[in-house]
C-alpha cells in the first residue's frame, strides 16, 4: 500500500507548481508510516475498475490548543482551542479529476468526524487551493518550511 501511495504522490507533486522530486518523495514516504499512528488518523482510497490506487485523502486528529508548525498566527480561539482534524494529503491522479473523485474521498473522510473543523495547508500557486475556496474553506493563516514553498492554512466547519 506505502508503495502505491508514494507512486501517487511522486505522480501528484511532480507536476506545476510543486515540481517535486525523489528527496520530497522520500520525506513523504517517511513521514507517513509516522502519521498512521498519530491519534484519530484516518485514510479514504479511491481504484479504479482495475484495482489501481486513483486517489486517496487521510489525516489525523489535531489537538485542541495546537495549530500548524511555522504559522505566521494563530486561528480565532474558537478554532484553536478545539480539536480539528488535519487533512495531509488529499491527492487525485490526474486522469481521474474532474469526476467527483477528490469531492467524495473528502465528503467520506470528514464523514462521521467527532472534530468540528478540518484543517489543511495549501500552495497558493496551485490549481487545488481554488477548489477549496470554491469549497468553502477560508485561509486563517501562512506558513513557511524551510525545506518548500509558503503554505496558505486553511479551515472548514464540519
Amino acid at each position: 500500500m506505502v508503495s502505491d501511495l508514494a507512486e501517487l504522490y511522486e505522480l501528484v507533486y511532480s507536476e506545476a507548481p510543486y515540481k517535486e522530486g525523489p528527496e520530497q518523495v522520500e520525506r513523504f514516504r517517511k513521514s507517513f508510516l509516522e502519521e498512521v499512528n498519530r491519534p484519530g488518523f484516518a485514510m479514504i482510497t479511491a481504484h479504479d475498475g482495475a484495482g489501481c490506487l486513483t486517489g486517496v485523502a487521510y489525516g489525523w486528529t489535531m489537538p485542541a490548543g495546537s495549530w500548524w508548525s511555522k504559522a505566521d498566527h494563530e486561528p480565532s480561539a474558537s478554532i484553536h482551542n478545539a480539536e480539528k482534524f488535519a487533512i495531509m494529503e488529499w491527492i487525485v491522479h490526474p486522469s481521474q479529476r474532474r469526476r467527483g473523485v477528490g469531492n467524495e474521498l473528502l465528503s467520506r473522510l470528514l464523514r462521521n468526524r467527532p472534530e468540528h473543523y478540518a484543517t489543511l495547508a495549501s500552495d497558493p500557486r496551485s490549481e487545488a487551493r481554488k477548489i477549496y475556496a470554491n469549497a468553502g474553506w477560508k485561509k486563517v493563516a501562512q506558513s513557511t518550511l524551510t525545506w518548500g514553498p509558503s503554505m496558505d492554512l486553511l479551515v472548514l466547519k464540519i
